[in-house]
């Protein structure tokens, strides 16, 4: 069996516990010593499983590890979760053309980790209701589609993550403030670099010192940019808990802020 693995965003205890299973009981290994980190490779506990550093790897040579081990517990670690930019598909497709078992095991991604770092929620009620993964299109710009550019996302607003971007600090500014943005000089933008990492850089800033704060911090690589008022603005309450507003699972309160009287599922210990 195959196990395509999120390993999460770099921290050891960030990794899923399925991920975590699958590491342990893992026969070979194939990992990505530039995105993840080594202390992860300390889940496997059988001392004699082939580790391989895809840094050095084309894809073909990925393929020849999955054919030549296809009946041995094969775990290929993604960063973060492999389908955001994991260049996973092409994976999905040779193992099921090749009709080896394979499956694919979510992880926590670099953006679920930054918002817990910077302690904020992205989809803020009447702030922003959207969250948008996107890029530059620079060095890969032919995989872009024409109508997903950066500049259309700054028109319509919410919460940008912006990955692979870190090398072109002012064609990144200047997309995100093109005429006809929802977003101005002014607007917050979270850095963060290698996050949950030991050497993890967060810095806030603004659009309009967006440039110039990603040259500071030096990093081309590992860089995560994350762009609009939810950062910032404070929320409209949320209808969910509201004792106003009734939903399949909860009726409205009964006159004042108090919810319904329910019993605890367990005893407390």
């Amino acid at each position: 069996m195959i196990s395509l693995v999120g390993a999460g965003p770099g921290a050891d205890d960030l990794i899923t516990v399925r991920g975590a299973e699958r590491l342990k009981k893992a026969e070979v290994v194939i990992w990505a010593s530039s995105l993840i980190p080594e202390a992860l490779l300390s889940y496997v506990e059988d001392k004699d499983a082939q580790i391989f550093d895809s840094a050095t790897m084309t894809l073909e040579d990925v393929l020849s590890v999955y054919t030549s081990n296809k009946n041995r517990r094969v775990v290929r670690l993604h960063s973060g979760d492999p389908s955001i930019y994991g260049a996973v598909q092409e994976q999905i497709d040779f193992l099921r053309h090749s009709g080896i078992d394979f499956e694919v095991i979510p992880g926590v991604t670099s953006v679920a980790a930054a918002a817990a770092t910077l302690q904020r929620e992205l989809t803020i009620p009447g702030v922003s209701q959207n969250v948008v993964f996107t890029r530059l299109a620079k060095k890969t710009s032919a995989s872009m589609p024409s109508d997903e550019h950066l500049e259309n996302y700054a028109r319509t607003g919410g919460t940008l993550c912006v990955f692979l971007s870190g090398a072109y600090p002012k064609e990144l500014q200047k997309s995100l403030l093109v005429e006809g943005s929802r977003y101005d000089k002014d607007t917050t933008v979270a850095i963060i670099v290698r996050v949950s990492w030991d050497d993890e850089v967060v810095k806030l800033t603004t659009l309009g010192k967006l440039a110039n704060a990603m040259k500071e911090i030096g990093a081309r690589r590992t860089v995560l940019v994350i762009v609009g008022d939810a950062l910032s603005r404070e929320p409209l309450r949320s209808h969910l808990y509201n004792p106003n507003f009734a939903h399949k699972f909860r009726k409205k309160s009964l006159g004042d802020t108090a919810g319904r009287p329910t019993k605890a599922l367990r005893s407390a210990l």
